[in-house]
């Protein structure tokens, strides 16, 4: 594949152009709501193509969204299906690639469709990290049709990217060049918790600067706590740092929210925010700051910066306030407790706290490493002997 920045200058020539094309794989909750998303941009310059297996569930799918936008007075967007993509086939993928040459990808298939992992994870392990087979199992295929059709694309990914993006760069292969969500669900739980400790209500104007991994995300959010990990954090109004308990910040943080595929509204948004910074930074050439998890192939997620660096357009992790080494050694303890012990030559290596939990728990004995060439069979085994034995119980 073309260098990032190669790929960049070349969106920035389509988005001066008028002429910009998003392709979607996968339309289930989160590729559904990102289309909402995007068609309300009511922006014509959009094109946006949807591909999957399912022609009639796509259909009903864009079809409500297109019809709901027009309602709200928001639909310049033409939206083309492409169906029969088959994401175990990569050749299938990269004919859809080539076939309409997108500006921005966005894998947001599952290898498992129809239940949120976690539901099953936390309760039981405490850890997210279990899934991470499943999760790199589409992208992967994804990356390496995008690397035989050499598209120009900016690539985002859905699933687990603080650990899916390290292992396919481990192994050195084509890795998106984003991820979305896990971090970026804790942010604005940040900021509506400053806001409230400031007394202001003007939320929107509080800025944070963080990094942690997908273990803080669900432990915040669910129990308010960090589980003693000092995590990298500063708060901002207006422009300027103020000093607030971090303790209560995160305490603040543990609001109700659905357990549903409505959630995914979240990682919708997350892919959108990408999206809509890339672009705003092309047309107002001002930097815009996104948080990536699994960014540029590191464990764990930064704050990242998308702009101009001597003229040309870029994105790299901002080291304003904290080192890459301070983020990184919050990251490595966050991914550690979510049962990531590291990802090193293509081989991701499990905590052995997650193995004594999985036996215990599921009374399965996972392998202490999954190799590359491995991710197929491992994701087969974890979804035969925990998925659908659990997934049975709940029905019973």
């Amino acid at each position: 594949m073309k260098t990032l920045q190669e790929r960049l200058a070349m969106l920035e020539k389509h988005v001066k152009d008028g002429n910009i094309t998003v392709l979607i794989f996968g339309l289930g909750s989160v590729g559904t709501y990102l289309l909402d998303y995007l068609i309300s941009r009511n922006d014509e310059t959009i094109k946006v193509v949807v591909a999957g297996r399912s022609f009639e569930k796509m259909e009903k799918n864009v079809n409500i969204v297109r019809v709901a936008s027009l309602i709200r007075g928001l639909n310049k967007t033409n939206v083309e299906i492409e169906p029969e993509v088959d994401l175990t086939d990569i050749d299938t993928i990269q004919d859809t690639i080539q076939k309409y040459s997108p500006d921005f990808i966005v894998n947001s298939s599952r290898a498992y469709s129809g239940l949120k992992y976690g539901s099953i994870s936390w309760e039981n392990v405490r850890a997210y990290g279990i899934w991470t087979p499943l999760a790199v199992r589409f992208t992967k295929n994804v990356m390496e049709a995008c690397h035989k059709a050499d598209t120009h694309a900016v690539v985002i990914n859905t699933s687990y990217s603080d650990a899916v993006i390290p292992w396919l760069k481990s192994r050195g292969k084509a890795y998106p060049d984003f991820g979305s969500g896990n971090l970026n669900h804790l942010i604005p739980r940040i900021k509506f918790s400053a806001a409230k400790m400031l007394g202001v209500e003007d939320f929107w104007n509080v800025d944070v600067m963080f990094a942690a991994g997908h273990f803080h995300d669900v432990c915040i959010s669910k129990e308010g706590q960090t589980e003693g990990i000092e995590l990298p954090l500063k708060i901002y109004y207006n422009g300027q740092e103020k000093e607030l308990d971090h303790r209560e910040i995160f305490n603040n943080c543990k609001i109700a929210m659905p357990v549903d595929a409505q959630r995914n509204m979240m990682n919708a948004s997350s892919n959108y925010r990408i999206i809509d910074a890339v672009i705003s930074a092309i047309r107002n050439r001002e930097n815009q700051k996104v948080f990536i998890p699994g960014a540029f192939g590191n464990l764990g997620g930064y704050p990242v910066q998308i702009g101009y660096k001597d003229g040309k357009l870029d994105a790299w992790i901002d080291e304003s306030e904290f080192s890459f080494v301070e983020m990184d050694t919050a990251n490595r303890a966050s991914m550690a407790l979510d049962g990531i012990e590291d990802i090193v030559d293509g081989t991701l290596i499990y905590t052995d706290t997650l193995i004594e939990k999985v036996k215990s728990a599921f009374d399965v004995e996972l392998p202490k490493k999954v190799l590359f060439n491995d991710i197929d069979k491992t994701a087969e085994f974890i979804i035969d002997e925990i998925i659908i034995p659990q997934t049975a119980k709940r029905v019973n």
